[in-house]
């Protein structure tokens, strides 16, 4: 068994928190338990986004939300179910056209905070310029959810210029990460812990503008994918695994918070596989790094747009390296599962 696989499950097991939450757990539910196959998937990549059949340029995704707490310094669950499938379309290069939203209320959810949650949905729809065009609301007994889950599906145009892709990095691509990591996973923990984590607050917030900004340097845009489930880790295996490459990141170059820093030492957990809400990882043709940088740091959600990393062939494919100040190289897996439960 190597290092990214599971045992197989067996019929009468049961499916447990942890594959839902990202990792190689998520990898375990979707082949061990062959939900690809039953639901006619094909091989290849898994995208944040898939092309249209016979419709190349429209793009479409699909994600639910059933974040606890309902409400986190930075956001709360409606803004998040917008501003997460605008970025899984932007993943793809694709601008946002329209959304659907369907809504799962638990008996007994106070008309107060489903007015907070829509409210903020259609803010965050407003804020990105997308119309919510259909939708669907169900009522289901106390206990059956946890208050509201939301689940959204988004249509995007994709830039004629860009065609990123997880299975489309290359030999000599720089790695661009467009801000700090883990401010999202750290402002849900320390809501849900009680824990005082001072200034933090999720970086909750759509990347589309970004990608716009990247359009003009066209196909050196490579691959895209905004660190979530499994954080950065996650993203990292992800892109080096579908497109057949080694990763090599150096750890100084990271953008770490703090107080990120700090909840983890205080917690036991990894700033690399903390999810974030905000940030985007690009793979980018190595002549067209400078002015890949520039167009992220022309934005504010990108002013802290920095290089932490290259593509290269001295490590077996599929393989991400860290390498740490002192020079030691140590390579960083698939996580398992999502360090939080929960978070999206």
């Amino acid at each position: 068994m190597n290092a990214t696989s599971l045992p197989p499950a067996h019929e009468d097991e049961a499916v447990p928190l942890g594959h839902g939450a990202g990792g190689r757990m998520t990898d375990d539910l979707l082949d061990n338990t062959h939900v690809l196959h039953a639901l006619g998937g094909r091989p290849g990549a898994l995208e944040d986004a898939a092309l249209l059949p016979d419709h190349p340029d429209l793009v479409v995704s699909t994600d639910g939300f059933v974040v606890s707490p309902l409400f986190f310094p930075g956001g709360d669950i409606g803004s998040l179910a917008v501003y997460g499938t605008v970025n899984d379309l932007a993943m793809r290069g694709a601008r946002p056209i329209a959304l659907a939203v369907a809504l799962i209320i638990e008996e007994g959810f106070a008309h107060a905070e489903l007015r907070a949650v829509t409210r903020s949905l259609r803010a965050a729809a407003l804020d990105v310029g997308v119309p919510v065009v259909t939708g669907d609301t169900k009522v289901v007994g106390h206990g059956a959810v946890d208050k509201v889950f939301i689940t959204t599906t988004g249509v995007g145009q994709r830039h004629l210029a860009l065609r990123p892709s997880a299975s489309l990095a290359r030999p000599g691509d720089a790695v661009l990460l467009s801000g700090p990591i883990g401010l999202h996973g750290t402002a849900i923990l320390s809501t849900r812990e009680g824990l005082t984590c001072h200034g933090v607050a999720s970086d909750s917030r759509p990347l589309h503008r970004l990608v716009d900004a990247l359009a003009p340097i066209g196909r050196s845009i490579h691959s895209l994918r905004d660190p979530t489930r499994g954080g950065l880790t996650a993203a990292l295996n992800e892109i080096a695994r579908d497109s057949g490459v080694a990763v090599e990141i150096d750890a100084g170059s990271v953008p770490v918070p703090e107080a990120v820093v700090s909840a983890c030492d205080l917690l036991g957990l990894d700033p690399l596989t903390l999810g974030g809400a905000g940030c985007l990882v690009a793979f980018v043709a190595p002549a067209d790094e400078a002015d890949a940088l520039t167009a992220l740091r022309s934005l504010p959600e990108g002013r802290d747009a920095v290089r932490i990393g290259d593509v290269h062939t001295r490590s077996t494919a599929g393989r991400v390296v860290l390498r740490t100040p002192a020079g030691i190289r140590r390579v960083i897996d698939m996580p398992l599962g999502e360090q939080l439960p929960r978070i999206y």
